[in-house]
């Protein structure tokens, strides 16, 4: 086990592999990174020295610097800043966090759904998704 990005990576799985254990990290990018560190694809995790170790996590957290295109990115065009970034770890969380707020807030459709704890993607909610509520018909004695 081996420590990257406040994540438990395993040591004895192939480097592409084991980067998809970070959150935010998949296997096309965890692949790209691989090619841009000019790392050994046929590494276990746990072989790596700290340095290459530190190069793939500079990769990781600065994408653009390393000339990964914008489109393979996973937050493009955020709503305040208006960059392009990847987001790993516990980035994800809170940007998920952030942007389900703004659309409570600004009470948009998809925020009063979340706020109602109701699905949001447009599903059937007649039959389905009935947690909590007992419905069904009694029999008469």
């Amino acid at each position: 086990m081996i420590r990257v990005l406040n994540t438990n990576v395993e040591g004895n799985v192939n480097i592409m592999y084991a980067l998809t254990s970070i959150k935010g990290v998949g296997r096309r990018y965890a692949n790209i990174v691989c090619k841009k560190a000019d790392i050994d694809m046929t590494k276990r995790a746990g072989e790596f020295s700290a340095e290459e170790l530190e190069r793939i996590v500079e990769i990781i957290q600065n994408p653009l610097q390393y000339k990964i295109p914008q489109w393979f990115l996973n937050r493009q065009k955020d709503h305040t800043t208006g960059k392009y970034s990847q987001l790993v770890a516990n980035g994800v969380d809170n940007s998920l966090r952030e942007d389900i707020e703004r659309l409570k807030k600004i009470r948009v459709h998809r925020g009063v759904r979340h706020s109602c704890d109701l699905r949001v993607r447009g599903q059937h909610t007649k039959t389905t998704g009935r947690t909590g509520k007992t419905v069904g018909v009694t029999k008469k004695k």
